[in-house]
């Protein structure tokens, strides 16, 4: 019984070490990966994606926030501040689209570059509330988001200006690529007049209505953090009563009850909604898919969003 024992026990030893050795080999593998790249930290996927592309060979990329985080929310874990305390560069949204690292963001400054590229747009160019609040969510621009990105790689540039030639042409290749899907996208001014109504949870798409024509409705503002209440919703269920509206959005960050709640109380009033899909608003897609991309999320909203008001909503 105590050879059993022994023998089990030693087997169980060497299992071990077996699985530690792994576990070294990968970490190991992983570091050679990444050892001599500049090491860049974003808060966003819309910022990592790009900035991956363009910086190629030479950098890696971490984004704090993945699919489904809304930003508006976020608060730093002590892995994220130890991810932004390791990197050399860090490149947010501003515009208080991440206003709970604001401060983080403000000590980490003094010791390396640390840019919110959307404040290097000017102002004139922003769209604000009534309130005066200005729309972070610039990157439904394509037009700002070239110019919000080419902030960050003159940045990256400067940082490492050896490679600034290879950034620069990287950089060209990939606007060249968001030239292209602006063309795509013309594909929303053939949805007729009177059903270019976006309504969405939250008021994320007034660049993306600005830029294609669309009279963009949010039950929330430009911000999550506030609560909708029975008059945001009774508000929007007349908008498409008016209006005739054929679909409403749910967004992959945010929690799709509200939107279902007006499509029930639009029922209720005798008036049928459809729903025409999922859009992605404050967060990308899942790493590895096609909307994990910013080109392919945008594409996919493009996309989504035509075929749902021209009467292809399901």
């Amino acid at each position: 019984m105590r050879s059993l024992v022994k023998k089990w026990f030693v087997l169980i030893v060497f299992c071990f070490a077996i699985v530690t050795l792994v576990a070294c080999a990968v970490e190991e593998s992983s570091s050679d990966k990444t050892e001599g790249k500049i090491k860049i930290v974003t808060t966003i996927a819309q910022i990592a994606d790009p900035l991956s592309v363009i910086g190629g060979e030479y950098v890696d990329v971490k984004s704090l926030m993945g699919p489904s985080v809304d930003p508006h929310l976020y608060q730093a874990t002590h892995g994220d501040i130890t991810k932004i305390d390791d990197a050399e560069l860090v490149f947010y949204n501003g515009l208080n689209l991440e206003a709970n690292m604001v401060e983080i963001f403000n000590e980490m400054s003094t010791s390396k570059p640390v840019l919110a590229i959307g404040e290097t747009i000017s102002e004139e160019k922003l769209i604000k509330d009534e309130a005066g609040a200005i729309d972070p969510h610039i990157w439904f621009d394509l037009n700002l988001w070239k110019q919000a990105l080419d902030a960050a790689v003159e940045e990256l540039k400067e940082y490492s200006p050896d490679h600034a030639e290879y950034f620069e042409k990287n950089k060209e290749a990939y606007f060249a690529k968001v030239d292209e899907l602006k063309e795509e996208a013309e594909m929303l001014s053939e949805i007729p007049r009177d059903k270019r109504y976006l309504v969405t949870a939250h008021d994320a798409f007034g660049y993306f209505g600005r830029m294609h024509g669309l009279e963009v409705i949010g039950l929330q503002g430009l911000s999550t953090d506030g609560e909708i209440g029975v008059s945001d919703i009774q508000d929007t269920i007349q908008i498409i009563k008016e209006y005739k509206v054929p679909a409403v959005f749910v967004e992959s960050s945010i929690n799709a009850e509200s939107i279902h709640a007006v499509m029930e109380g639009a029922k209720n009033e005798g008036v049928e909604v459809s729903l025409g899909g999922e859009l992605y608003s404050d967060a990308m897609g899942e790493s590895g898919t096609v909307e994990g991309t910013y080109v392919g999320m945008y594409r996919h909203n493009v996309e989504t969003i035509y075929q749902a008001l021209t009467g292809g909503a399901k």
